[in-house]
């Protein structure tokens, strides 16, 4: 689970929603802490069936429809058949060191044939295409294939069109980001072999959310025996812009010309915020906030786009990527922070084309115009501005502006670079500094980093300084506690919300400790001047510091209650609240200090009382600290609120191991099984009973249903090669202890195990 101003001196915190008391804890205290009012709830107000597909607006919008079709939006993915498959299946093998991977079509179908050393031949079938390598700075397909629980998960052969080769992740294996595939190379090298990520959004999976796609649904459908899986389109439809359009359409058609709801806003004057959070659905990294999010709904009440900065740290300093990310790096732009820029500024939306400010159309991604439309000086003498002949590359605007830079958690093997929307100026220095390939060093590999930055600044002078929240992420590396921090690294003047964000995060999870008396003034004067700011998400982060540092202070209290009684939108503002102190539970168990770890969680609990993720990971916790009992009544308290989670179950189960309740543990593995009969770890746990108990066979079965429901669970394979080397049949043991090594091949005794048998089998 991933749960995921005032300035120094001064009380009064101007914008916020409460005043500060100045030095230490101050005021008088009561019997008990303020209570939070209780979270509202709020139906769905969109359904699938709201949806019609973008063929229903191509009678009425034509021109808008044609454009999409030839677009990259429109021609996004789809089913397996020769207009979307750029990869080729033509029987070519793709070799492995332990296996030969085989793409080939049979009888109108696309499927990859695996043939793997010591095992029996599989064949994986497409059933379903995404991306055509369209991205100019390295394109790639992947392909999805149709899981027996349900699921629709991605294939690990993934195909670059930018290199014509294909290629795999090997980020939870070997750490290697994406490399093309070679001989050298085990099948298991890739990360996402067996298929593991499925479209959809569920907290159990790692996965691809709903972007890929259309109207994607993924949820757990006890009736269908796993999961259920519906989209409209791999595509990316008119829908998942308009959102749903039946009413619609059904306006259209029934010719009430005099009708005033036409049941569809128009997306044309958007503000520059609104137009933005209509991109960054896709074009942006996001966290969970809710499940079951479908386009029409409030996005803000399912998604928090800034929040992957809390532990991942995607972007660096400035905003530039430090590891994956997409285009939410606009947000650090200065012609978004002191300008009106948008994404329909620069990419017409429906054939994704490039036109100016002022709509006229453009040559494409490399043209001036999208950038001296609102700079129309620079275009009065090209060469004074760049030092560039004026008809090459070096004096093209976004060459400088914004290079195509590689992303580096994907490796330097495989072409993935986009463009930088942050929009920077060049500084040959500092981008070596960051190990960033910038714009000078593209083109003049030749000159080092010194040399470029000294020829940059014999042309144009003294650099643009960096913003203050840059610079003080810069300076804070140097800061000795929280308060010099804090002068560094909050800002509530400033309007860099994705910067701020990021800064509060270093803060949060580098100075802070929970109800911390003795913490400067500047810290909470700041952090409450912050609760006043604009952007959701920064509020959001600055109520959780401000609770997790001060929660039991009676006007820090008032004043976070009364955030939550004058919120916008109550449901989106406390589902961040609880994501910030969620991940810092997650954060300070996973760096064993389970005391703020469960500080954490129980404040998450007061804004949430019976929310069952909550109570899952606070139990988790004391399973961790051996706390059986406790674990127990915490999983069933999480249970009585959702009793549709497989994996709390087999939580439970496994706490009842260690209280010695093995019937209570049966009974919960088989309630897990009970909503989803493929779910692997309740099978594994059952077989460990089953064979603590001595029943063999009876362990033999779960064990075998478990690796069929997931052939990469290593230790399935392990314990399934025990019992069946119990019951005398070391042939078949073979096999498996061959799967426990490939999937942990750092595992001792699966190692020993396999040279065992073959010894044996082998003499």
């Amino acid at each position: 689970m991933r749960f995921v101003a005032a300035r120094p001196g001064t009380c009064a915190a101007a914008g916020a929603v409460f005043l500060v008391a100045c030095g230490g804890e101050g005021g008088q205290r009561t019997a008990g802490p303020l209570a939070f009012p209780p979270p509202p709830t709020a139906a769905p107000t969109v359904s699938a069936d709201d949806f019609v597909g973008a063929e229903a607006c191509s009678g009425c919008h034509s021109e808008q429809y044609r454009a999409w079709a030839g677009s990259t939006h429109g021609r996004a993915g789809g089913s397996p058949e020769r207009s979307t498959v750029i990869a080729p299946f033509d029987g070519s093998p793709i070799r492995f060191a332990d296996a030969v991977v085989i793409p080939r079509q049979r009888a109108g179908r696309y499927e990859f044939v695996v043939r793997q050393d010591h095992f029996a031949e599989e064949v994986w079938s497409v059933d379903g295409v995404i991306g055509r390598a369209h991205m100019l700075g390295g394109g790639t397909q992947g392909f999805l294939t149709r899981m027996a629980d349900g699921t629709e998960r991605f294939l690990p052969w993934d195909w670059s069109g930018t290199g014509h080769t294909w290629f795999c992740n090997t980020g939870t294996r070997l750490d290697r980001g994406w490399v093309p595939i070679e001989q050298t190379m085990r099948l298991a090298d890739c990360g996402d072999w067996p298929p593991l990520r499925p479209v959809g959004t569920v907290d159990r999976f790692a996965n691809c959310q709903e972007c890929h796609g259309s109207q994607i649904q993924l949820r757990l459908d006890p009736e269908a025996g796993g999961y259920r899986t519906k989209y409209t389109t791999l595509q990316v439809n008119c829908e998942s812009c308009h959102g749903p359009a039946r009413a619609h359409v059904a306006w259209a058609e029934g010719g009430a010309a005099d009708q005033q709801d036409i049941s569809l806003s128009s997306l044309a004057y958007l503000d520059k915020d609104s137009s933005l959070a209509l991109c960054f659905r896709c074009h942006a990294l996001k966290d969970v906030v809710r499940e079951g999010y479908l386009p029409g709904e409030p996005l803000e009440r399912y998604y928090a786009l800034k929040f992957p900065v809390l532990g991942d740290q995607p972007y660096f300093a400035d905003g530039r990527v430090r590891s994956f990310a997409y285009q939410a790096n606009h947000l650090a732009s200065a012609c978004y922070l002191q300008g009106p820029m948008d994404c329909v500024s620069c990419h017409e939306p429906h054939g994704q084309g490039y036109w100016d400010t002022d709509r006229r159309p453009l040559d494409g991604p490399y043209a001036d115009g999208q950038c001296t439309s609102c700079h129309p000086s620079k275009r009065v003498d090209v060469e004074r501005h760049t030092f560039h002949a004026p008809d090459s590359e070096g004096s093209r605007c976004v060459s400088c502006h914004m290079p195509y830079l590689q992303h580096p958690e994907v490796g330097p093997r495989i072409r993935f670079a986009r463009s930088d929307h942050t929009i920077a100026v060049p500084r040959p220095m500092f981008d070596a500094d960051l190990g960033i390939e910038g714009a000078c060093v593209q083109c003049h590999e030749d000159r080092t980093p010194l040399e470029l930055e000294s020829q940059a600044r014999a042309w144009w002078g003294a650099l643009r300084p960096h913003r203050p929240l840059v610079e003080g992420q810069i300076a804070e590396l140097r800061a000795r506690n929280a308060t010099e921090a804090a002068e560094l690294l909050l800002r509530p003047e400033e309007t860099d919300p994705l910067i701020q964000f990021q800064a509060m995060a270093r803060l949060l999870t580098g100075y802070l400790a929970p109800d911390a008396p003795d913490l400067a003034p500047v810290v909470r004067e700041r952090l409450t001047a912050l609760t006043g700011s604009p952007d959701l998400d920064v509020r959001a982060l600055a109520l959780a510091s401000l609770h997790w540092i001060s929660g039991r202070d009676p006007q820090v209290r008032r004043g976070l209650v009364d955030a939550l009684q004058q919120a916008d939108d109550d449901l989106a503002l406390r589902g961040r609240w609880v994501l910030a102190l969620g991940f810092l539970g997650d954060l300070h168990r996973d760096r064993s200090d389970p005391d703020r770890s469960e500080a954490a969680y129980r404040k998450a609990l007061e804004l949430e009382p019976s929310d069952p993720k909550l109570l899952g990971a606070l139990a988790l916790l004391r399973s961790r600290t051996a706390d059986y009992g406790e674990a127990a009544r915490l999983f069933r308290q999480s249970l009585a609120g959702d009793p549709n989670q497989p994996l709390t179950w087999v939580n439970l189960g496994i706490a009842l191991v260690g209280t010695g309740d093995l019937a209570g543990a049966a009974e919960a593995y088989e309630r897990a099984l009970a909503l989803n009969p493929r779910d692997a770890l309740a099978l594994f746990n059952l077989g460990n009973l089953r064979q603590r108990a001595g029943d063999l066979p009876a362990a033999e079965e779960a064990y075998r249903r478990a690796v069929e429901a997931d052939r990469g669970l290593g230790r399935a394979h392990f314990e399934l090669a025990r019992v069946l080397i119990l019951q005398e049949r070391p042939d078949e043991a073979l096999t498996h202890a061959r799967r426990a090594v490939e999937f942990m091949p750092d595992h001792a005794p699966s190692r020993q195990m396999l040279q065992d048998l073959e010894r044996a089998l082998n003499p």
